[in-house]
């Protein structure tokens, strides 16, 4: 068996197949329960996508919402390297809204849906399958009207008789679709029967051979990325993923696996992307910091333990060659080596705080920065070494508390063996200071019981969990938790060195998001 090769740049391959990297990160990705961006957000985010290279950006669905409109707005208007996408069902008033919501873009596109299946067509939509043929026409024709970029996709198509899937397709490339998108809606495919669908597909509609075959597969079935992988094999160009592999339950495509399988067996695959693998790190923790949804340790590519090793025979191995048991390079992917990071300390000054954070991929403004860096000589006073991490943690929660309704200004807990806990909480809004006491069943719950007398909003506690940014007795506590409140859910993060106070941030974070919404 000959040894996995890498290439040595970004980019394409020479003779390579090119494959297309469609995001659905802020569209599919950020409908993961509990995920609510705000429109700067969601611009910071398509612009470090641009910056990775992904060739589409699907910005949002414009008729769901006016903050979703006015997100895939403002991306139209202001990333112009990609094609900015706009979901739109076969629904006039969706695909009139997307094409307002697109007019600013370079290259804009609408993407179009209808069910196909029987369940679909049966159950969801109550038509005939003839209606909703029909509908799929007029929705392309449209959309084309609007763009010449009209992307077309057959929800459930895995689970839609061939015959009847086969005329769709047609008929959607016969109405002017540049981009034919099979989605497993439900990742219920396994890959042979994937890769099949597509080499059949491509055998009975010939005309898909004019146009771009897309995927988009979930991860009901933990088989979203092999499923992505074995259409690419059989044919299919474009491959619509998101980073960390968010989305709808169990998420979609892992971006960021299926960009380094295709790079690290470019040789055996013959197929490439155009992404720049050194920003994919840092574009994995961005999307983690924004949306508040960690990344298991053991993941993939961007795992906190993707490139740690532990058992002496493979530590052994490493320290002779690290090839011996690494098939990627850190640094491929936009990683330092372990021992190699710079550590910053409380005698640090601005300007190497904002050079580092520079290294890291950060720039912030002047009131960002003082804000930022008030947090990093706070944190250094408790901790002796600042990792690369803890600077993530303190800029993400900077720029997430810079627009926030409430601020905390100071938090106070009492508790022992024979007292009831107690909290007080200072918070300040619009320059009003509110000064709140609580008791509760612990300080954490006294802390959040406070905040809800502070801020008049009552929530129910879903998820809480607790996890250190770093390894060491005086990491930062990361709190993440999950609030209902009046019907709807919002995740919350807080950073910390104090636990409890950590807790009072993730609380209040989600509060305020409900407050923004």
């Amino acid at each position: 068996m000959s040894t996995p090769q890498s290439d040595t740049g970004p980019g394409e391959a020479a003779g390579a197949r090119r494959i297309y990297i469609f995001d659905t990160t802020l569209r599919d990705g950020e409908q993961s329960p509990g995920i609510s961006l705000n429109t700067r957000e969601k611009l910071e985010i398509a612009e470090q996508l641009a910056r990775l290279g992904v060739d589409i950006i699907e910005a949002g669905f414009p008729i769901t919402s006016l903050g979703d409109f006015e997100a895939v707005s403002m991306i139209a208007e202001k990333v112009r390297e990609p094609v900015v996408c706009g979901l739109a069902r076969c629904v006039d008033a969706d695909i009139d809204r997307a094409a307002e919501a697109l007019k600013k873009a370079e290259r804009p596109c609408i993407h179009v849906f209808i069910s196909t299946s029987d369940i679909h067509i049966e159950r969801k939509l109550k038509k005939s399958k003839d209606e909703v043929l029909a509908m799929a026409v007029a929705g392309v024709k449209r959309a084309k009207r609007h763009a010449e970029i009209v992307e077309f996709s057959p929800e459930d198509a895995t689970r839609t008789a061939f015959d009847y899937l086969c005329k769709v397709v047609a008929a959607a490339i016969e109405a002017g679709a540049t981009t034919v998108n099979i989605p497993d809606t439900v990742g219920y495919s396994t890959p042979h029967e994937f890769g099949r669908l597509i080499a059949d597909l491509r055998g009975a509609v010939p005309e898909l051979d004019e146009v771009i075959l897309s995927v988009h597969c979930h991860n009901d079935l933990g088989l979203a990325v092999a499923n992505s992988l074995e259409a690419v094999v059989n044919g299919a160009n474009q491959v619509e993923c998101t980073i960390n592999g968010l989305g709808e339950r169990a998420g979609n495509a892992a971006m960021e696996e299926i960009v380094m399988i295709l790079d690290t067996r470019r040789r055996t695959l013959n197929a490439a992307t155009n992404i720049d693998t050194a920003e994919i790190a840092h574009t994995s923790r961005m999307i983690s910091n924004l949306t508040g949804y960690s990344i298991q340790f053991n993941k993939a590519i961007v795992g906190r333990n993707a490139f740690a090793h532990s058992s002496g025979i493979h530590t052994d191995g490493m320290l002779k060659d690290r090839t011996t048991y690494e098939i990627i390079d850190p640094t491929r992917i936009g990683l330092s080596v372990s021992d190699s990071k710079v550590i910053l300390g409380k005698t640090s000054g601005r300007h190497a705080f904002r050079s580092h954070l520079s290294t890291l991929g950060y720039e912030l403004s002047d009131d960002e920065l003082e804000g930022a860096f008030a947090r990093f000589k706070e944190l250094a006073d408790k901790k002796a070494e600042i990792t690369d991490d803890d600077l993530e943690a303190i800029v993400a929660d900077q720029v997430r508390t810079a627009t926030e309704v409430y601020k905390l200004e100071y938090i106070d807990t009492r508790s022992g063996t024979e007292r009831t806990p107690t909290a007080i909480v200072r918070l300040r809004r619009n320059g009003e200071v509110i000064e709140r006491k609580a008791s509760g069943d612990g300080q954490v719950d006294a802390s959040c019981r406070a905040l809800e007398e502070a801020t008049g909003v009552k929530a129910k506690l879903l998820s809480y969990q607790v996890s250190a940014i770093s390894g060491s007795l005086d990491a930062q506590g990361d709190v993440n938790v999950q609030l209902e409140i009046e019907g709807r859910t919002f995740l919350g993060r807080g950073v910390d060195t104090d636990i409890v106070a950590a807790s009072a941030r993730a609380y209040l974070n989600a509060i305020n998001k409900y407050l923004s919404g």
